[in-house]
């Protein structure tokens, strides 16, 4: 059964946001600012205009038009009678005009018929000016709001360069500036403003990478010192022979190598992300991608994994050795934190410019907040990311401060149907050689 009042207040929401104002921008509230002061001091102009073409013409008595402003003249008493216009200079007679009627013109009342004739001729061309003053106000006023639109966006270009260029840089660019040229006005200074912002903010970043960079080197000494005492002391014979010391060895060790693995995740994530990509060559990156599926084949056969590829030939330019991890940080992820007989997409494809790496996994619907913000560091979904079998929470980490260092970037999506996204554009290589596939 349909709910009646439920599907009238749905229906009055879609037509109220299909009927709600635009959203009005500075350049819109500009325009009008320009345009409504134009308009009033253009309305003001033309009045004190017509006022004084009013005042020149009736001696400042004013006339007043009966029934609409063409039925009739009222003239108001001046004199004793006299009608307020100054003396009109005598015209001469035309030849051939009968005598009876030059007598009849000259005559007290043949005078004061010509002088209404004259007065209702003056209010016929006051009438005129109007018409015309107001035509030309509005066609002013159209004009003047296209030049207010044109000069807001002159005066705002400034302003959308800064909004572009701030939205623009990240954390992986924050060397960007603005450098906004011309006077130093306001948004000048604001300008300046945001480039000494951004400039504390690259030194708050570099700071936090060299310290990460430095703890993780300072924290190899003692773990090596580790290793080397649990060999020392398994080495000897009366202890090396029993179970339980040898358990406590095995595990020891795990944590060890779990540790260093830690500390090379940080290592690399602090180098990717200042750039330090090594030796940069052109780099099949259809090879590395088969590679890193082919090294995982036995994990995703076990996990009983159903996996779809299509790996096209590209290149890239770049440090072989850090987009070999990105791909295998990828693979190592999608199969990682998958579903048992679950799902694998794999595309490695490229255009003319760009050149794609999409690694799909099947699973439950997500969440696309949650997902876009798992390239951050120690980032995880759920429960069952966070034990420390399933990874540490740097894998996509390290991929997006890789693809960031190659000049690409790292994209995370829900799927619709479940399980998540990632999606890794790069440049793709001038190299005049031919890209090979995988092996």
């Amino acid at each position: 059964m349909i709910d009646r009042p439920r599907e009238r207040q749905r229906v009055r929401a879609s037509l109220g946001a299909r009927l709600r104002w635009p959203q009005t921008t500075v350049r819109w509230r500009l325009t009008l600012l320009y345009g409504g002061m134009f308009l009033v001091c253009g309305a003001a102009l033309l009045a004190v205009t017509y006022a004084l073409v009013s005042h020149g013409i009736t001696g400042g008595a004013g006339i007043t038009l009966h029934g609409g402003g063409r039925g009739g003249i009222k003239t108001p008493p001046f004199g004793g009678g006299a009608i307020p216009l100054p003396n009109r200079p005598d015209l001469p007679v035309p030849p051939n005009v009968p005598a009876a009627v030059v007598r009849i013109m000259q005559s007290s009342a043949g005078q004061e018929f010509l002088r209404l004739l004259e007065i209702q001729q003056q209010v016929n061309e006051l009438h005129q000016l109007e018409i015309e003053s107001a035509v030309a106000l509005g066609i002013m006023a159209i004009l003047s709001a296209l030049l207010g639109w044109v000069v807001a966006g002159r005066v705002l270009r400034p302003l959308r360069t800064i909004t572009t260029t701030t939205q623009q840089i990240s954390e992986n660019n924050l060397h960007r500036r603005l450098d906004l040229p011309g006077p130093r006005d306001e948004l000048r200074t604001l300008a300046d403003t945001i480039d000494a912002l951004l400039a504390r903010l690259e030194a708050a970043f570099e700071s936090q990478r060299q310290f990460v960079a430095n703890a993780s080197h300072e924290l190899r000494t003692p773990l090596t010192t580790m290793r080397t005492a649990l060999d020392v002391a398994i080495a000897k014979p009366h202890l090396s022979s029993q179970p339980q010391l040898r358990a406590l060895d095995a595990s020891l060790r795990a944590d060890l190598d779990q540790a260093d693995h830690l500390l090379e995740s940080f290592l690399l994530l602090a180098r990717a992300h200042r750039g330090e990509l090594g030796e940069e060559t052109f780099v099949s990156f259809s090879r590395v991608v088969g590679d890193a599926l082919a090294n995982r084949s036995d994990l995703i056969a076990a996990n009983a994994i159903e996996l779809h590829s299509n790996i096209l030939p590209v290149s890239v330019e770049g440090s072989e050795m850090l987009l070999t991890r990105m791909a295998d940080n990828l693979v190592d992820n999608a199969v990682r934190h998958n579903l048992p007989r679950g799902l694998i997409n794999v595309t490695c494809e490229a255009d003319p410019d760009t050149a794609r790496l999409v690694v799909e996994t099947g699973g439950p619907i997500l969440d696309p907040a949650a997902v876009a913000r798992l390239a951050e560091p120690f980032k995880r979904l759920a429960a069952d990311r966070t034990s420390s079998q399933n990874g540490h929470g740097l894998g996509l980490s390290i991929v997006a401060a890789i693809a960031a260092g190659h000049g690409g970037m790292l994209r995370l999506y829900a799927r619709t149907h479940g399980g998540l996204g990632a999606e890794v554009t790069l440049p793709v290589a001038r190299d005049p050689r031919p890209a090979t596939g995988p092996a």
